[in-house]
């Protein structure tokens, strides 16, 4: 549990509560600052559209990283195996089921 000195409070507006929903995200990177890409795809279209970008630092983005490691282990925990049905290219590592792309330097 937080220590009371360091609880952060949190407002979230009703339109950022929301959401915005997203089935595909790119990343991309350059030496300061990692950018985040969220798009939505639809079938049959043929461009998608960026609905929203977070840009953050390195050290976030790893928090970030860490941070969605340990709740989809939570969550498989509790509903089972997540299953990616999209395969994706691993730079030459193989096919890796991921529904991301991940880009190179910005």
């Amino acid at each position: 549990m937080a220590n009371e000195q360091n609880e952060i409070k949190i407002e979230l507006s009703p339109e950022v509560a929301k959401g915005i929903y997203s089935n595909l995200a790119v990343i991309t990177h350059g030496p300061n600052e990692f950018f985040v890409d969220f798009i939505t795809m639809a079938p049959n279209m043929p461009q998608a559209k960026v609905q929203s970008r977070i840009i953050m630092s390195p050290e976030n983005a790893k928090n970030l990283m860490a941070a969605l490691i340990e709740n989809v282990k939570k969550y498989e925990a509790t509903f089972g195996e997540i299953r990616p049905k999209r395969p994706v290219n691993n730079g030459g590592q193989g096919e890796i089921h991921n529904p991301f792309i991940t880009g190179g330097k910005a």
